[in-house]
């Protein structure tokens, strides 16, 4: 965790940061780290912004790329991250900005239908 905080790539977004760096584990897995400073408030604060933060990377876990080492630094307090959703939307955004979200594609199916109904 050391070594993703002080090596790997930063990507911000308000209250949150996120630090990226590969892995070598086999098969490819993903490592999760979540910190909240006291900057961020009293150990219930902390705890509860940990919670919120780790629940909202739990349910985005399926669309990530395997084999890297996440951190993620909690810099807000509980009023600039109210809930797990609010938490959701800036991991998604950041996590797509790192190239870690899994992009569904599109069949030739889908597409033609999509193309079908535009008028």
């Amino acid at each position: 965790m050391r070594k993703t905080r002080s090596r790997g790539r930063a990507v911000a977004d308000g209250p949150l940061v996120l630090r990226v760096l590969p892995n070598a584990s086999r098969p490819p897995a993903n490592r999760y780290g979540v910190i909240a400073g006291r900057k961020s408030g009293g150990s219930v604060q902390r705890n509860r912004l940990k919670r919120i933060t780790r629940e909202a990377l739990r349910g985005l876990h399926p669309e990530l790329r395997a084999g890297y080492d996440l951190v993620i630094i909690i810099r807000g307090t509980t009023d600039e991250l109210p809930g797990s959703a609010a938490a959701r939307e800036l991991l998604t955004r950041m996590l797509h900005r790192a190239n870690l979200l899994h992009v569904p594609e599109r069949t030739n199916a889908t597409a033609a239908a999509a193309i079908e109904r535009t008028p």
